[in-house]
């Protein structure tokens, strides 16, 4: 079964409207919670008066969670190490408390301050037009929260000095939202003493322990059934998710909440927003001497984590020979929505620095855009400034595959007058990591295979692949698997779903656990069979006696009672998933609108158990990196940091109808690190994709640089400037 384009089985229920989200849950006697929010992006709140109205149950504010003895949220922003996870990323930095709700002061635009309840979702929000807050405006802040250096400055110093070009530019990653289809939405129930949230996540164990922080309680179950997509900022404890809870324990009944987009525009974490400055050095030829970077992050009003930074840090050179590297990384706290991890992590801001630099050094020696990359181009066993030693990676191969399925070689018989036509290429490693805990179970009865994973789909497909591993390890028809996650009452533990993480480790699990289950069963197969476990050999899903038609199968085995094994793990399974990808577009020269004509693209994500989800996987992340090249930009009003664009009226994303159709393969470089070969399809879709598009449009305009996002204005500015 592993191998296999599966069509998903998860996707008859869901596209049948059958899906169980958190807003479709419906409890008794539940009451609906809205929220008073900051309109000034850093203010001391001086006073909140709460005036009576019909309907409403309950005004809380932050005072009154500070008065029940809660907690602050801790988001535990200060990642472990890649290499060494008896170290945190950065030394001592800043780390303040998140309240729930705001206590004594605003910190940015959206903050909720205040929560009403009512019997009403519509009494709810009119309650909270009418709760009256005085402010006292504050300046605002720019607060340095991390820094750090690594490599050498003066070696790398040394090396710009001696080079023949040296290529120095800013870039700017800029601030985006996260635009899931599914609205954020929160219950939060009480009862017997337990404290219940049923939310969309990433991985209910990561919540489960900030609401415990808060409350001061291990009784509490966390509920994530289907999840409408979530690309990093729903790993994290949003602060509507405490107080529904808090809410129904003072309630003594259930509170729900469901975000409307105007709020997820100020209140939902976002992605992105870094500056980097960089200088590139290389010699005559185009081979790189130096490399120098300093990045600085806006982590927003709250430290909910320091993740981008530490994997700009760790995949710096990506995949090309750097001999001399020195580079700053830096946090600061600003008045704005918090920033956390959005697809690629830092990874994507990493390579989009450097791809953009190879192609302005390129340009200025005159050298060949694809020629350049095959001079610097690293092999399996480099090690990076950073400690990374690729295992595996035919990186010039990735590449040369996409040129040719891009017809590289054929692009200036496509150059057309009228429009201006433009080719880009990107090429990318990733280093996934995140959280360093997983747990599987596996039960196998004469009904079938029950899974219990700590890992959890946002939309991945785990129902279907997960399945495949274990029907492909036990022999057992894929239609009698069933998967269980996203509840901390079944689900002992577990990591969650991030950084290329679920197939990697949940699937090394469930190969050990298979492996258990066929061990265990042994035996019961011997006696069943009246012959020496030595001598069964186990195929197909059956037992049988070597050289006889003697056998009996695991699922009749399992008639007598059932098998059952649990695998946990701790640490890091190392991984680099790899690629490289071209971009292909058409600049009108007269609105300055940018056509996508051609996108290819080679991914080695290790062994793909379901290529056709892997692709799936691909195509979000493309759609993802395109919208961001060309149209996404959470924009703040610099003196306010008052919200410009809160509205899908406002704010671009990329549609179907902006993207043609995606040339991709996969390739496979062997990796040992892990039983399935897996390295990690989620991400590699959106490494390299602002790079090959900017690369590409650059290309078109035949200019050194332009800013993302390269909306048709900026565009039509270039061209006639």
């Amino acid at each position: 079964m592993i191998g296999r384009p599966v069509p998903r089985l998860e996707d008859e229920r869901l596209l049948k409207g059958a899906g169980r989200f958190a807003d479709d849950e419906v409890l008794e006697r539940q009451a609906w919670c809205a929220f008073v929010r900051s309109p000034h992006a850093h203010a001391r709140i001086v006073a909140i008066r709460k005036t009576p109205n019909p309907g409403v149950l309950a005004v809380l504010t932050g005072d009154d969670w500070v008065a029940d003895g809660l907690g602050a949220i801790d988001h535990v922003p200060n990642p472990l190490e890649t290499l060494d996870i008896t170290k945190k990323a950065f030394d001592s930095p800043l780390e303040r408390p998140h309240w729930p709700l705001a206590v004594g002061e605003a910190r940015h635009v959206g903050e909720p301050l205040a929560a009403v309840i009512a019997e009403t979702a519509g009494e709810a929000r009119d309650a909270a037009e009418r709760v009256a807050v005085e402010y006292e405006e504050l300046p605002l802040e720019r607060s340095p929260c991390f820094r750090q250096v690594l490599g050498d400055a003066a070696a790398t110093q040394r090396a710009l000095a001696q080079a023949a070009l040296v290529v120095r530019h800013e870039f700017v990653n800029q601030r985006i939202a996260n635009c899931q289809m599914e609205p954020r939405s929160a219950i939060g129930g009480y009862e017997s003493g337990q404290l219940t949230l049923i939310s969309g996540s990433q991985g209910v164990h990561r919540l489960q322990q900030a609401l415990r922080n808060c409350f001061k309680t291990e009784r509490i179950r966390v509920l994530s059934r289907d999840v409408g997509g979530a690309f990093g900022p729903r790993a994290y404890l949003h602060p509507e998710q405490a107080v529904v809870v808090w809410a129904a324990r003072r309630l003594g009944r259930p509170v729900r909440w469901t975000s409307e987009r105007a709020e997820a525009f100020v209140s939902d974490f976002q992605g992105r927003g870094s500056t980097a400055r960089a200088a590139l050095g290389l010699d005559a030829e185009g081979r790189i001497l130096a490399y120098e970077a300093e990045v600085e992050a806006d982590l927003g009003a709250h430290t909910v984590s320091f993740v981008p930074m530490a994997n700009f840090r760790n995949i710096l050179t990506t995949v090309y020979r750097v001999p001399a590297v020195h580079v700053e990384v830096r946090g600061v706290v600003t008045n704005t929505v918090p920033a956390v991890p959005f697809r690629g992590a830092g990874r994507p801001e990493a390579h989009h620095v450097l791809e953009r630099l190879l192609d302005m050094a390129a340009r200025r020696l005159d050298i060949d855009r694809a020629e350049i990359r095959r001079r610097n181009l690293v092999r399996p066993g480099y090690q990076t400034a950073s400690g990374l030693r690729f295992d595996s990676g035919d990186f010039a191969g990735y590449m040369e595959r996409a040129l040719a399925m891009a017809d590289y070689e054929g692009f200036a018989k496509r150059r057309t007058a009228g429009r201006l036509r433009g080719i880009g290429i990107a090429n990318y490693v990733e280093s996934p990591s995140g959280a360093t805990g997983e747990r599987v179970e596996v039960t196998v009865s004469a009904e079938g295979v029950q899974i219990i994973a700590g890992t959890q789909s946002s939309g991945q497909g785990h129902e279907t692949s997960f399945a495949q591993v274990v029907a492909d390890r036990l022999g057992v028809p894929m239609e009698r698997v069933r998967l269980t996650t996203g509840d901390t009452d079944q689900v002992k533990t577990g990591g969650g779903t991030h950084s290329d993480r679920s197939m990697r480790i949940g699937g090394t699990l469930l190969a050990r656990a298979s492996e258990a289950i066929i061990q265990k069963g042994r035996e019961a197969a011997a006696e069943m069979l009246e012959a020496r476990a030595g001598d069964l050999e186990f195929r197909h899903g059956e037992y049988r006696i070597a050289g006889t038609d003697r056998r009996v199968s695991l699922l009749q085995l399992c008639e007598r009672g059932p098998l059952t094994a649990a695998e946990e793990f701790s640490g890091r399974i190392p991984a680099y998933p790899a690629g490289s990808a071209v971009c292909e577009l058409e600049v009108d020269p007269d609105t300055g609108s940018v056509t996508i004509v051609r996108y290819s693209v080679v991914d080695d994500v290790g062994q793909a158990i379901n290529p056709m989800i892997v692709e799936g996987q691909t195509h979000g992340g493309i759609a993802q990196g395109v919208g961001q090249a060309l149209a996404e930009e959470v924009v703040f009003e610099p003196s306010t940091c008052q919200l410009l664009n809160g509205s899908f009226a406002d704010y671009g994303i990329a549609h179907a109808a902006d993207l043609p159709g995606f040339a991709c393969e996969l390739a496979e470089d062997p990796t040992a690190g892990n039983p399935l070969r897996v390295k990690g399809g989620g991400e590699g879709g959106i490494v390299p994709a602002t790079a090959a598009v900017i690369n590409a449009l650059c290309d078109a305009l035949d200019v050194d640089d332009i800013a993302m996002p390269a909306t048709p204005q900026k565009v039509w500015r270039a061209i006639n400037s």
